[in-house]
């Protein structure tokens, strides 16, 4: 029946990971038709496959495992994600698991020793051939989220005074080039990168032709200790294919491709969003409950914390409150307001200070836009609020106190969501770690503050 199923799915021309296929696969798995299993998994991609044992709970992980190990290729591992990646390698035989690691670049078994414990990974080293063994622990010595954890070993290099036929011979010759590879790097005697070849140009000019002649102008290097957060901005900055990295000697000691930069800008990009919601840089949908709460737990905790601080600013204004209890009515609409206007300056400065548009030379110049757009926004929802709490509560100062209180807040907002991040950064902290919560609770505290003491003094 399973069986059946999966040709329908075949038929139906079911293209990549559908929910139906999901369906349909966690049916063969709980059937035990590994043929069935296999004809629907056999068309996906790699990252289609990592996708779903990511969504599949841990009960239904282990089964699809149990029946379809003996498929499970380096490519699909790389792909796994981190959160779950130790639980995927205790389930697979141990020849199935030396199998896959040694399909791998040098790259992507780093990435994946980064996450095991240290039985794990002598299992994954043990099942490597001797160089390659060499050059990832090579490799894994290089401190975490630097050039020289992202890089690859394997490169493929040529002396700076041979031809195009020299170097061509020399790749057909080759049995140990990476499966894939966009560059020949030129080096001198010393083993120093002076330039690169395209592909491309190479195999486009004629044979006699000198490879110094026909290098690119893009060259440059990157060195082994740099951030893995700065090589990402300079492949997007100056539009990279790959680049080869030095040690402090400037000898070349690996290669970066476009695919490892990309992945680290994705992860910065997620990172960012994940911390800015304040539920931790690394929470995924297959993490269990207790990880989640644990996650989850210390920011309810300080957003508690900052909670009764504005509390606090109300008991401050009892008195006033009980006199005009319209006041307990409009006083979300200043903080809420606030909030949000804090949250677009926020997100705008965390994403300009990630691509380093927002710098030194040019916060003053944001810092005096954002004051602007707040003054006029809180004029604007000033003069509409204002007209609400007249029409609506009867009192034309009331709408006078309501369209002053947004004025304030919108600009303290504004200036909030561009100064704190800025500050954050300047003192080495990660912007999107902990901006939302200071500029949350300046908005709060502020808009409270003046609304309620606004109307204290023109009110009474």
């Amino acid at each position: 029946m399973a069986q059946h199923e999966a040709s329908d799915a075949r038929d139906d021309e079911l293209q990549g990971l559908t929910g139906r296929r999901v369906d349909l696969i966690l049916d063969a798995v709980e059937a035990r038709d590994t043929d069935a299993l296999s004809e629907l998994l056999e068309p996906l991609h790699p990252a289609d496959i990592a996708d779903l044992l990511e969504q599949i709970g841990p009960v239904e992980r282990r089964g699809l495992l149990t029946l379809w190990s003996g498929e499970i290729d380096g490519e699909i591992l790389s792909e796994i994600s981190d959160s779950i990646r130790e639980e995927v390698i205790d389930y697979l035989p141990r020849h199935v698991l030396t199998e896959a690691v040694r399909e791998l670049d040098t790259d992507d078994v780093v990435d994946i020793l980064e996450d095991l414990e240290e039985p794990q990974q002598e299992i994954i080293l043990g099942a490597l051939e001797m160089v390659d063994r060499v050059a990832v622990e090579q490799a894994m010595a290089y401190p975490e989220y630097s050039a020289g954890r992202l890089m690859q070993r394997e490169a493929v290099v040529a002396p700076m005074h041979w031809t195009v036929g020299e170097a061509i011979d020399f790749l057909r010759a080759n049995d140990r080039l990476p499966d894939q590879f966009y560059h020949v790097i030129l080096v001198d005697p010393r083993m120093k990168p002076q330039g690169y070849v395209t592909l491309g140009r190479l195999l486009s000019s004629r044979r006699e032709v000198k490879l110094t002649e026909i290098e690119e102008e893009s060259f440059r290097t990157i060195r082994a200790s740099q951030e893995e957060a700065d090589v990402a901005y300079i492949f997007n900055q100056y539009h990279l294919i790959s680049c080869p990295v030095v040690d402090d000697s400037d000898r070349l000691v690996g290669v970066i491709t476009i695919d490892d930069a990309m992945n680290v800008l994705d992860e910065e990009h997620e990172e960012d969003i994940l911390r800015l919601a304040g539920v931790g840089d690394e929470s995924s949908i297959s993490d269990g409950v207790f990880d989640t709460v644990k996650q989850r737990f210390p920011w309810l905790f300080v957003n508690l914390l900052t909670a009764n601080m504005a509390a606090l600013v109300i008991g401050q204004f009892e008195a006033t409150i009980s006199v005009i209890v319209a006041l307990a009515a409009l006083m979300p609409i200043v903080a809420s307001m606030g909030g949000n206007a804090g949250t677009q300056a926020l997100t705008v400065a965390v994403r300009a200070l990630a691509t380093r548009d927002l710098t030194t030379s040019n916060a003053m110049r944001v810092v005096k836009r954002e004051a602007v757009v707040g003054l006029l926004n809180g004029l604007g929802f000033a003069i509409i609020m204002g007209g609400i709490g007249w029409l609506g509560y009867g009192s034309a100062m009331l709408g006078v106190v309501l369209g002053l209180a947004l004025i304030v807040n919108l600009l303290v907002a504004a200036l909030g969501g561009i100064l704190v991040p800025l500050g954050l950064n300047r003192m080495g902290l990660d912007p999107a770690l902990s901006s939302g919560t200071f500029v949350t609770t300046l908005t709060d505290v502020i808009g409270f503050f003046a609304f309620l003491g606004l109307a204290t003094v023109i009110l009474l």
